[in-house]
């Protein structure tokens, strides 16, 4: 470190220059002067880091008094120094900015304060994290009971007033949340009762009793795997899109003027999605079923059964009761994918990141909540001896 002042740069007169000035205990003074604006402020830039590089001070302070004008491209030279001390874990301090320049860098900075030294951001102890994590899981509980109790009540409304329930958005919805997920619905229960065949059937052929395969595969599709594999394939398809919608909207502050305009968001974009949803899941669920049907058909054909006698067997091992069953699983399903989808999107921050964040928490939540429910159910329909 030099002894004494030295002046880096000097421009014309207005021009924009610097001088560094050694400070105690391994500190840098670096004094600004000038206009900073796009012509002056890569000169700047380039000295000052190179002396900050050479010098390695421990701390350094910005004296910016002396700025006369300072744009964008001055404002990036502020926070880059503070960035580049940061970076290697030294002190940083910012002295006399103006006060109309320091509302400016709040704009590209909220973080920054005027002559608050940084310091590298500790990390924080297992106290703390687990405060942190307790208030969030209290914040969440509490708007998933404000929630469910705003969308229950917008429901019974909706009931007891049918002709005021927007049916042009309620149809769109609908179409978008069944008719154009229905040939992926189909697809997966094609594959889906094609394996579970092949792989009954080959445990059964030690018995010689692959006909049973038509009770395995028709049980389980009307009883459970079909009502599940659904609202999955909803999760990951519509519950995301909800989500992402409703993000969008709250992020481009549309959700704010429905409020302002008197209009509730939960009964303006909630209402319509969640019975569209719970409308589609069922039948859906029905398809699936039905795909699944024809994937074991192939399968038990393929191995020498005729369709008659896999016909036969289907209709004698699957009741009424088991379908009612898968239907009633679909449709709880359809109201925890939609509603959850569209909590997650009325909960998304602001930032570019965070209608993505919505989106990737309502398929998890989704996904998490059917399981439990699936669980709740079998608990209840064994209790129930259905």
């Amino acid at each position: 470190m030099t002894s004494g002042p030295s002046q880096a740069s000097v421009g014309a007169p207005g021009d924009a220059s610097l001088v560094f000035e050694p400070g105690p205990e391994g500190a840098l003074r670096l004094r600004l002067f000038g206009r900073l604006d796009v012509q002056t402020t890569g000169r700047i830039w380039r000295d000052a880091v190179s002396r900050v590089d050479h010098d390695e001070p421990a701390r350094l302070v910005l004296d910016a008094t002396q700025i006369t004008y300072c744009d964008g491209a001055g404002l990036g030279l502020l926070l880059g120094l503070r960035a580049h001390q940061r970076q290697h874990g030294r002190e940083f301090e910012l002295e006399g900015l103006r006060s109309d320049l320091q509302r400016l860098l709040s704009l590209y900075d909220p973080d920054a304060t005027l002559g608050a030294p940084s310091h590298p951001r500790q990390p924080m102890g297992l106290v703390a994290r687990t405060g942190r994590a307790a208030v969030e899981l209290a914040t969440s509980t509490r708007q998933l009971v404000a929630f469910v109790g705003e969308l229950t009540a917008a429901l019974v409304w909706a009931l007891r007033h049918p002709r005021r329930v927007r049916r042009g958005d309620l149809l769109l919805v609908a179409e978008r949340a069944g008719a154009d997920a229905l040939p992926l619905v189909l697809l997966v229960g094609f594959l889906m009762g094609l394996i579970l065949a092949f792989q009954s059937a080959v445990q059964l052929k030690r018995f010689a009793a692959e006909i049973f395969v038509a009770d395995a595969v028709g049980i389980g599709l009307a009883r459970e795997l079909g009502a599940l594999m659904t609202a999955i394939i909803l999760a990951g398809r519509t519950g995301s899109a909800f989500a992402a919608e409703i993000g969008t909207m709250k992020v481009n502050e549309e959700v704010d003027a429905l409020t302002t305009m008197g209009l509730a968001p939960v009964s303006f974009l909630v209402v319509t999605r969640v019975v569209a949803a719970v409308a589609v899941t069922p039948l859906l669920s029905l398809f699936f079923d039905l795909a699944g049907v024809a994937g074991a058909l192939v399968v038990m054909t393929s191995i020498g059964y005729p369709p008659v006698a896999f016909w036969n067997r289907l209709i004698y091992a699957v009741t009424l009761r088991d379908i009612l069953g898968g239907l009633v699983k679909a449709f709880t399903y359809g109201i925890l994918v939609a509603a959850v989808g569209c909590l997650r999107g009325l909960q998304t921050g602001k930032g570019a990141s965070a209608v993505g964040a919505s989106a990737t928490s309502a398929v998890v939540s989704g996904i998490v909540l059917i399981a439990l429910a699936s669980g709740v159910f079998s608990v209840v329909f064994y209790v129930l001896g259905l």
